[in-house]
């Protein structure tokens, strides 16, 4: 397989996990003050998490949370 193949997604690849991700997902655009973002990035990173999946899990503990008031 030549290095090309290797480093980049055919176009095809691409438009096929586009379609998956609109099917699959709902997608939510959340703005942070300047700096928060990478304040976010960092916490996220020392618990081993992506942002979305820290972002996510912070939502899911949170609706938890005022479900149980």
């Amino acid at each position: 397989m030549s290095e090309n193949k290797e480093t980049k997604n055919s176009q095809a690849k691409i438009e096929a996990n586009n379609r998956y991700f609109k099917k699959t997902y709902d997608k939510i655009t959340v703005a942070v003050p300047k700096g928060q973002k990478e304040i976010i990035t960092e916490h996220a990173q020392k618990h081993g998490e992506s942002i979305n999946a820290y972002i996510n899990r912070a939502i899911l503990n949170q609706m938890k949370t005022e479900e149980g008031q």
